[in-house]
């Protein structure tokens, strides 16, 4: 367990506001800015949250909690991996269900990253920072634990800054396909709101206001219907921590299986998360143009599909 440490402060007068990130780092001292992330860094004024870009100004009193890095020398494990496309400057892989992707609390060994590790042996030398503490090497994007499907990863770090740019400008295209528990008479439409951690539940998001969360946007559309159930189609524009599964419930429709915003299913009590990520459309690094790269629906979804009653073998449209 990563050992936990705690200050609480006041921010004295500032000439000029300073982000919170910033001030944590740079003004206390406490760790690089770049640790940010890892360290779980957690900071409250009247018991809530503050996000990293808070700007402060002065006479704000803090509660900041972080923990220790942890031991980052991961080993490379092998780890047989489904691997879709690979250059000599990517590697995609259909991540199979139940696999985290980058070590993390709980998870410290059996990951995405260090089965990539092992296959790919110059992977920690390109990726190997300073004060040897990333953990993360060549991770674009990421999938929940539960969440099967696409996901690219870089060899090289000009690589991964060619794919992240990607999707910081939203010009890839993401395809997934999901179960939802409930009938959505409309056909198709879009979820335009803003998400944040869940005030009540942190391990949660939530559909938050303007102020408390971040922009996210959500095609979907319905591919089949049987009685209490539905299946969709999701495009999502932006790429926010548990974007669809809160989509689900803004839609009034949980993810069938879904273990933190779902009640189990009585038809189907064992039921995975009924969430895979089915395509990924981007431009690869190197001048090699776009690529169309698909993960098929893994076994265990397509035995739910079938105990449901939706048409085996379904047809679902990529593009």
């Amino acid at each position: 367990m990563m050992a936990q440490h705690q200050i609480q402060h006041e921010v004295p007068l500032l000439e000029l506001p300073c982000r919170l990130d910033k001030y944590v780092s740079d003004t206390l001292g406490l760790f690089p800015r770049s640790q940010y992330d890892r360290r779980n860094v957690e900071v409250l004024m009247d018991g809530k949250v503050l996000k990293p870009s808070l700007k402060l100004e002065g006479g704000e009193s803090l509660s900041v909690l972080w923990e220790d890095l942890p031991e980052n020398r991961f080993e490379a494990e092998d780890i047989p991996l489904d691997i879709l496309y690979e250059d000599e400057a990517v590697v995609v892989v259909n991540k199979p269900r139940g696999m985290v992707v980058h070590p993390a609390h709980g998870n410290w060994s059996g990951t995405l990253v260090q089965a990539l590790l092992f296959r790919v042996k110059e992977l920690a030398d390109n990726f190997e920072e300073e004060d040897g503490s990333e953990i993360r090497p060549g991770i674009v994007h990421r999938l929940d634990k539960d969440t099967s499907g696409v996901l690219i990863t870089a060899k090289t770090p000009e690589a991964l800054e060619f794919l992240a740019a990607q999707f910081r400008a939203r010009s890839t295209v993401k395809t997934y396909y999901a179960v939802l528990k409930g009938t959505l008479k409309v056909a198709s439409g879009t979820i335009e709101g803003w998400l944040g951690r869940d005030p009540k539940n942190r391990q949660r998001f939530a559909a938050v206001g303007a102020s408390q969360g971040k922009p996210a946007v959500t095609a979907w559309s319905v591919i089949a219907r049987v009685p209490g159930y539905t299946m969709v189609q999701f495009r999502p524009h932006t790429g926010r921590t548990h974007q669809l599964r809160v989509h689900s419930l803004v839609l009034g429709t949980p993810i069938l299986g879904d273990p933190i915003y779902a009640r189990i299913d009585p038809k189907c009590p064992n039921a995975p998360l009924m969430l895979h990520a089915a395509q990924l459309l981007i431009e690869l690094p190197g001048g090699k143009g776009r690529i169309d790269l698909r993960a098929p629906l893994p076994p265990d979804f397509q035995k739910v599909l079938s105990d449901l009653g939706f048409p085996t073998p379904l047809s679902v449209e990529q593009d």
